[in-house]
């Protein structure tokens, strides 16, 4: 190889060549912001040369250029591998001149076009010094030509052409005239390149390697597309027209990353990551001699599944209505962890090993086994390695349907069993697990099961998750459960262990006007509903605890229904996974909490009894000293086992920071509910695998950021605890919910607020304070974001402690504060008896009009504390 510093001009210029940039390189990609840094550069250039300062010249950067196969010795052609951007970007500047001075100046457009752009006595693509990469070519090619030619509207290329023009209208201005001829000298002779040339021996893969393969500017998708059309000297044309550039043009470049990996998995590894993608498929190549007809064989085949794949992305491309309809609903679901299985499918169908019948039947295999873990609150960890596995483990010996059915009811699968799914649809608080598009979907499922004659068009409907027995409960619906309690438990506790239930959980597009109104007000307005399950609660004549239950047994019967169980025999989930729940969420326990027998039951979805017997025969769990009684008293019953420590309980509980109050009981300020334990265990199970990081992105090596968390981490570098907040906020909500969060803090800011960020290594808050010091009087908090599944993903306002602030010891404030907030739709906060911290979902931002509502209440609000003392 040989390296020498050139000029533009001294590169191009001279005899007839040209300057081939191979398939194998990405499309013309500079942007305005790449532009306007070189246009700055070059006008630069151009005053040095005007005023005749001999000052040194520009470094544009590197080409490296090596022979082309096609090379002749009467007519030099190179492979541009490294710097295409910049000599594609400097001929179309070229070109922009040549046309800007073509009128007045013809015989200078023509030296242009003949010393830069074109070889004169050469036809078809020899004409042009410079050839693109095919997906350019032909745009490039136009404005080579000239301005009258036929030119595609859009593309990269245009935009740079178009660029150059305005910025040369600008430059002949006669209040500030610049030389145009002296701006193309600046081009051509002030901007030196360091020009690398390879000998043909050299090995150009190799160098381009080096060059490129840093993660840094070319994905595992360009890689991939370079390596194989490197290959590929004598049929790449054919090979990239006829297969890689419609496929190309079908995906985007995240996409076809996505189905190489799936490539990868189909064809039996199924231990590849996607990050890891170049290299695997790399390494398969290079075990042997690979001719190009191999080559050839692999891409045709990568496009024929690309077909398959974008029924994956686009479930209303496939003509089956059954599979078209299972293939919806996991798109729904955000399922992309279930793609191995799903391509699988639809692969082999398209072989002729299955009908669309049996197709629709392994799906509804694979939708049941996400759906009855979630509605059993079975952990979403190692998902993306279940489905990954399926290709390789499929069994032989059996149908595809049938083998997929198998595979997915091994032991270690935890696909719940019909019984399992019933105890839970009792017990299970259902709105505290998974997503909430994911929930949504199960309740409209449900509701189709009923076959209504005009059944809802779910599609237009604005329906919300509706508890028939509110959140915050007034007295009436108290009184009521107060009928129901045994065993002397109290009505609130009742309440907690059954309202996030499934059988107390409709859908509704009336969601503020139900509220937390008494029942006989709401059934009127179920009674109304067009949802067959909604007049169905309306017929009954009151809403207690065994009215939920009865109507969750009638909801589980159609749930086993609706969604297949695992095969018996080949292996059930072992129930103590419920136990090991509540392990992980007392070893969560952040320093400074307790909680109840009571509360950790409702977060199981079981009973008090059974916990506090649980805890007592059971050694080593850790922080169960630190569960008490609902006064927040050690039990009665509490006992170490023999293997534990042992020790005073409460002096255990002052070591961890529990407070006590003057009657001997833990501070109830420091009691975490059933709601907060969710909280504690959905960070738990939310590893860098799980499904929700792989809906995201590809799966992650663990410690891996995803794509919202690298984007928000450039927002946020300096701060690491804004940075959790918002990596967690990302893995567990859309991007639309995190970039309205995002627009909420800035807006805070603007108002004159600022953000208070708290986390540790199982939390993360955000609260919106007004004033800079904690003072009290002197500064206020009235509201907190927290990130994560379940009780968290809320947004918290501090009710409780905004009447210690004024002016908002005036309680009309608070409500007033209240009700404005429930002008938002999706938002129903008790107003006459909130409780400390009434909360709603932050998914409710991502409506424009509620963003803007909650904008104008921040303001109130500001406007509020401002003047307290001057009312």
């Amino acid at each position: 190889m040989q390296a020498k510093e050139t000029l533009f001009a001294d590169l191009v210029q001279g005899r007839a060549q040209q300057f081939q940039v191979p398939l194998y390189q990405r499309t013309y990609s500079w942007t305005e912001k790449q532009l306007r840094q070189l246009w700055t550069d070059i006008l630069e250039q151009a005053e040095l040369l005007e005023s005749g300062e001999k000052a040194s010249t520009h470094f544009l950067g590197s080409v490296v250029l090596a022979p082309s196969p096609q090379n002749e010795a009467t007519f030099p052609r190179w492979l541009v591998v490294d710097g295409q951007q910049r000599l594609t970007t400097l001929s179309l500047a070229l070109a922009a001149i040549r046309d800007h001075i073509a009128d007045g100046e013809p015989d200078e457009a023509e030296r242009i076009d003949e010393e830069y752009l074109i070889n004169k006595r050469k036809n078809g693509s020899d004409r042009f010094r410079l050839l693109p990469t095919q997906a350019d070519r032909a745009q490039f090619a136009a404005y080579v030509r000239g301005p009258l030619s036929e030119q595609a509207a859009g593309g990269a290329v245009a935009a740079a052409y178009g660029f150059f023009r305005r910025k040369l209208v600008e430059a002949a201005d006669p209040a500030a005239p610049q030389d145009v001829l002296r701006i193309e000298e600046a081009i051509t002779s002030r901007l030196t390149l360091v020009a690398v040339t390879a000998e043909r021996a050299d090995n150009v893969h190799r160098i381009f390697e080096s060059l490129n393969n840093t993660g840094l500017k070319l994905s595992q998708a360009d890689l991939l597309r370079n390596y194989l059309f490197m290959r590929l000297p004598t049929r790449g044309d054919h090979i990239y027209e006829t297969y890689w550039l419609p496929l190309q043009d079908s995906l985007s470049n995240d996409e076809l990353e996505q189905l190489m990996w799936l490539q990868l998995v189909l064809d039996g590894d199924d231990r590849v990551r996607r990050q890891d993608l170049y290299a695997a498929q790399q390494q398969r190549f290079e075990r042997g001699e690979v001719s190009e007809a191999e080559i050839e064989a692999y891409i045709k085949e990568l496009y024929r599944r690309g077909a398959l794949f974008r029924r994956l992305l686009h479930p209303e491309k496939e003509a089956n209505k059954a599979v078209r309809a299972h293939l919806h609903r996991l798109d729904t679901w955000q399922a992309q962890v279930t793609y191995p299985a799903l391509l699988l499918l639809l692969d082999r169908r398209e072989r002729g090993e299955l009908d669309s019948t049996d197709t629709a039947r392994a799906m509804s295999y694979v939708e049941s086994f996400l759906v009855r873990r979630m509605m059993c609150r079975v952990p979403t960890n190692n998902l993306n390695r279940i489905f990954q596995a399926v290709p390789g483990q499929l069994p032989l010996d059996l149908p595809v349907a049938d083998g997929l059915h198998q595979l997915l009811s091994a032991e270690n699968r935890f696909w719940p069993d019909d019984d399992e799914l019933r105890e839970k649809v009792r017990t299970a608080p259902f709105y505290k697990f998974g997503r909430g598009h994911q929930r949504k979907m199960v309740l409209q499922r449900l509701e189709e099961s009923y076959e209504h004659p005009e059944p809802v068009d779910f599609a237009t409907a604005q329906l919300t998750i509706e508890h028939v027995m509110p959140q915050s409960p007034g007295d009436e619906w108290l009184r009521m459960l107060s009928e129901d309690v045994v065993d002397g438990e109290s009505a609130q506790d009742l309440h907690s262990r059954l309202q996030h239930t499934l059988g107390n959980l409709t859908l509704t597009a009336v969601n503020a006007e139900l509220s937390n109104h008494p029942f006989e007000r709401k059934q009127g307005l179920l009674q109304g509903s067009h949802l067959e399950m909604n007049r169905r609660i309306a017929t009954t004549e009151r809403w207690g605890a065994d009215e939920i239950r009865e109507r969750a047994d009638e909801l589980a019967d159609r749930a086993i229904a609706l969604w297949p169980a695992p095969l018996r025999g080949v292996g059930r989930a072992e129930r103590s996974r419920d136990w090991n729940l509540a392990h992980q969420v007392l070893a969560a326990l952040p320093h400074g909490t307790w909680t109840s027998y009571g509360d950790l039951a409702a977060f199981l979805g079981s009973g008090a009894q059974a916990v506090g017997n649980h805890l007592a025969n059971t050694p080593g769990v850790a922080n169960a000293y630190r569960v008490l009684t609902s006064e927040g008293k050690v039990s009665d019953g509490f006992r170490w086992t023999p293997q534990d420590a042992g020790g005073d309980v409460r002096s255990r509980l002052s070591d961890d920071g529990v407070r006590f109050t003057a009657n001997g009981a833990a501070d109830p300020a420091q009691r975490l509910s059933a709601d907060e334990l969710a909280s504690l265990i959905a960070e738990a199970d939310d590893p860098a695998d799980s499904e929700e990081e792989t809906a995201q992105s590809a799966p992650e090596s663990q410690g891996e950021e995803t794509r919202a968390d690298q984007f928000y981490a450039q927002l946020v570098a300096e701060n690491s605890d804004e940075r959790r907040f918002f990596r967690r906020l990302a893995a567990h909500d859309s991007l639309e919910t995190v970039d309205a969060v995002r627009a909420l803090f800035t807006h805070w800011e603007e108002l004159g607020g600022s953000i208070h960020w708290v986390g540790n290594d199982t939390m993360s808050s955000a609260f919106l304070k007004l004033g800079e010091t904690i003072a009290p009087g002197r500064s206020i908090s009235l509201m907190s974001l927290m990130p994560g599944g379940g009780w968290a993903g809320s947004a918290h306002v501090s009710f409780q402690v905004l009447a210690a602030q004024e002016p908002f010891t005036d309680r009309a404030l608070r409500t007033e504060f209240l009700r404005r907030l429930n002008e938002l739709e999706g938002v129903d906060l008790q107003e006459t008896n909130p409780g400390p911290d009434p909360r709603f979902e932050l998914s409710v931002l991502e409506k424009d009009r509620n963003r803007e509502l909650l904008g104008e209440t921040l303001t109130w609000f500001r406007d509020r504390w401002e003047s307290r003392g001057t009312d």
